[in-house]
């Protein structure tokens, strides 16, 4: 059962001069001045304020996450950083984390400019002190060690590698110039008798879907397309709970304090079949890959996937942007584009008594899912039972 977490100012000077003052808000309209400064300075796309808010409402409320928003101000009230933190129960104990669940590929706090920089240990401990009456222990998972080149501050407390790390690469304006620099003639002939076989099933279109109905119809291709692959994979459907598609629909559709939908919906289609999608989030001029389905049958020879992303990555090119991320965990598709591996990490920080038995737990059980996951012949033996288990499923 989750008790309301009470706003609480604290008024004494913590360590560093600048700071004044720490806010715990359990309501988002009350962080919305601080969260909307902070995102234009030192932020992931996933820590947005929409994308946060939209996901709350859908899927953290209906989880028993109570928003646990940890705002630190200057002395002219001012915000310095927002944590923006979800409280749950696990295992008898009051856990916070990152707002966001498996939705975001990466975690982090928000940081007025050259404030990360210059945060100290000391600081963040004083901070996570207070928290010891709303919480028992800091769950806090794929956090990147840095971002924008500046180091994640959390990156100064006891962590340890996450499972996977992250896959990112580079954008620069001349697309067919990035083309060359990360593939050779062998690849690119391959890569135009695929754009040829697909173009001889029908007409060929790319585009970003913004109107309603066709967000609509996009997304049930992705849903259909996801679902289909999962089970072939003996992998469980997150997509296909209720609460999910109602997020994923209102953050690619709903238009947010005057802009954009947080989410920007992608989609391949040979005539008026879908047969590929992707959907991401932007900021900080980085366009961050969250989903993406392909249709299987006779199109799949042609691999649509890798089609939509090479017209994806021209228009991200075309529009200035210059990053470009697929997300969290390996896979072959990632490789053309997203070749650097960003380290992730994990922190899992008690903070009473009673959250130490559960945070080493935490830290045991994420350590072996790590090792699994780095050693390859223990990973192919998970998916292979996955795949047995599709196929035994189906049967019956």
């Amino acid at each position: 059962m989750n008790i309301p977490l009470p706003r609480a100012h604290f008024a004494e000077v913590l360590p560093a001069a600048r700071l004044a003052r720490v806010e715990i808000l359990s309501d988002f309209a009350e962080a919305e001045p601080y969260w909307r400064e902070l995102e234009r300075h030192f932020a992931t796309p996933y820590q947005g304020y929409d994308f946060l808010r939209l996901w709350q409402r859908h899927i953290g409320s209906a989880a028993g996450v109570t928003p646990c928003i940890v705002a630190g101000l200057d002395a002219a009230a001012a915000p310095l950083f927002l944590w923006p933190f979800g409280r749950c129960r696990l295992a008898g104990c009051e856990v916070l984390q990152f707002l966001g669940g498996g939705h975001a590929n990466f975690n982090m706090g928000l940081w007025r400019s050259g404030v990360a920089a210059a945060f100290e240990a000391a600081e963040l401990n004083a901070v996570f002190a207070r928290l010891a009456d709303s919480a028992d222990l800091l769950r806090l998972c794929n956090q990147p060690l840095t971002w924008n080149g500046t180091t994640n501050p959390f990156a100064l407390l006891p962590h340890q590698p996450a499972a996977s790390s992250g896959f990112s690469g580079a954008l620069i304006g001349d697309f067919e110039a990035l083309l060359r620099a990360h593939t050779d003639s062998a690849t690119r002939r391959k890569m135009r008798n695929k754009q040829r076989a697909l173009e001889e099933l029908g007409s060929v279109r790319f585009e970003r879907a913004q109107d309603p109905q066709r967000i609509r119809q996009v997304l049930d291709a992705f849903f259909k397309q996801k679902n289909a692959r999962m089970r072939a994979l003996g992998i469980s459907d997150v997509f296909a709970n209720a609460n999910v598609r109602r997020f994923i629909e209102a953050a690619a559709s709903e238009p947010t304090a005057g802009s954009a939908p947080p989410i920007e919906l992608y989609a391949l289609s040979v005539d008026d079949m879908v047969v590929a999608t992707m959907g991401g989030i932007v900021g900080g001029g980085r366009f961050c890959g969250m989903f993406n389905s392909i249709a299987g049958g006779r199109h799949a020879v042609a691999s649509p996937g890798e089609q939509l992303i090479l017209r994806l990555v021209r228009s991200l090119c075309e529009r200035g942007l210059t990053g470009f991320d697929l997300g969290i965990g390996e896979a072959r598709y990632k490789d053309l584009f997203c070749g650097d591996a960003e380290p992730l990490f994990d922190s899992f920080l008690p903070l009473t008594a009673k959250g130490r038995p559960l945070a080493a737990a935490l830290r045991l059980g994420a350590a072996a899912k790590r090792a699994i996951k780095q050693h390859p012949p223990l990973w192919s033996l998970v998916r292979a039972w996955r795949s047995l288990r599709a196929r035994l499923s189906a049967r019956v």
